[in-house]
């Protein structure tokens, strides 16, 4: 950024939109990355899974938000699900990284249905680049040059149930509330704010080949008013698929994937801005990667619940 006035702008635009409240990543192809979501996704298909998810928020903006997760999930035995995930979150001088592990306990209901119930913990971190900001008071004492932040413990708690179509899920990230200092404790940075998300979908077949999967994710936090995500994605022998979203007050996306020899899959989105800064930004670009090994991933053995 140039000057101070260009940081608090920035500020204020990502106020007036569904990004700013939210203190961990957004990412439009949630349903592919429903780990980094919800801890107890963990275990609940029979395969380990790499999954990373990039994403450049509002092109053409500068210092606009860029998004980056990488995560891992696997089940142990039938009953246990292990996981772990790291996200870089950059807006301007700003840059927040997490990283935790999680474990997952699988409770059979039914022969069908499943519930599972997951903690996770891990570090966050808050930084600010004095360096990236200019202030026309030169000697003005608020902010030096410096890297300057504050590393916390976080904690997650989540649960899903499952069955062969179906899955509803509820998480509350960020238990601990921690305070975020970034020059001294009489200068509060922010809160850990509570977050709290609901997600859930159902797989309807058509036919022996085809499939359309309509989801939904809700996320709230004070002050802001819940946001809601709806999404629909057609699927043709679980190899490729098309889909679109609306997230309310703020875009439409479109996507598209493929998944190869049930083993690599690639996503694709880009959501049309529908708020304001349609008028400043051509939208946002989001991709996905992903590999999944092991039974039910090459088509030996599908899983009942196959792979978002």
């Amino acid at each position: 950024m140039k000057n101070l006035h260009s940081t608090l702008l920035l500020v204020l635009v990502l106020g007036s939109v569904s990004a700013v409240a939210q203190q961990l990543p957004q990412l439009t192809q949630y349903q592919f990355n429903d780990y980094v979501v919800n801890p107890a996704v963990a275990g609940s298909r029979p395969f380990f899974e790499i999954r990373s998810a990039h994403r450049y928020q509002w092109v053409g903006i500068q210092d606009a938000p860029r998004t980056f997760t990488f995560s891992a999930s696997a089940p142990i035995g039938e009953k246990m699900g292990l996981g772990g995930y790291i996200f870089t979150d950059i807006v301007g001088p700003t840059r927040r990284t997490g990283a935790q592990i999680s474990y997952a306990y699988h409770l059979k209901l039914t022969q069908d249905i499943k519930l599972s119930l997951s903690v996770s913990a891990g570090l966050l971190q808050f930084l600010i680049d004095g360096s990236k900001i200019q202030f026309h008071d030169t000697g003005d004492p608020v902010m030096d040059n410096q890297l300057r932040g504050e590393t916390k413990l976080d904690a997650k708690f989540g649960l899903y149930l499952y069955g062969k179509r179906f899955w509803f899920g509820a998480t509350a990230p960020q238990l601990l509330r921690n305070k975020v200092y970034f020059l001294d404790e009489n200068s509060t940075l922010s809160r850990m704010q509570d977050h709290y998300y609901i997600m859930g979908g159902y797989r309807f077949p058509l036919g022996e080949d085809w499939k359309i999967e309509p989801s939904f994710l809700v996320k709230y936090t004070t002050p802001v008013p819940i946001k809601l995500d709806l999404t629909a994605t057609i699927r043709y022998k679980d190899t490729f698929w098309i889909g679109a979203a609306y997230r309310t007050n703020d875009a439409y996306s479109a996507m598209v994937g493929l998944w190869l020899k049930k083993t690599f899959q690639f996503g694709y989105s880009y959501d049309i801005i529908s708020s304001n800064l349609k008028n400043y930004s051509t939208g946002t670009h989001e991709v996905m990667l992903a590999i999944t090994i092991g039974k039910g991933s090459g088509g030996v053995d599908p899983a009942p619940v196959v792979a978002p």
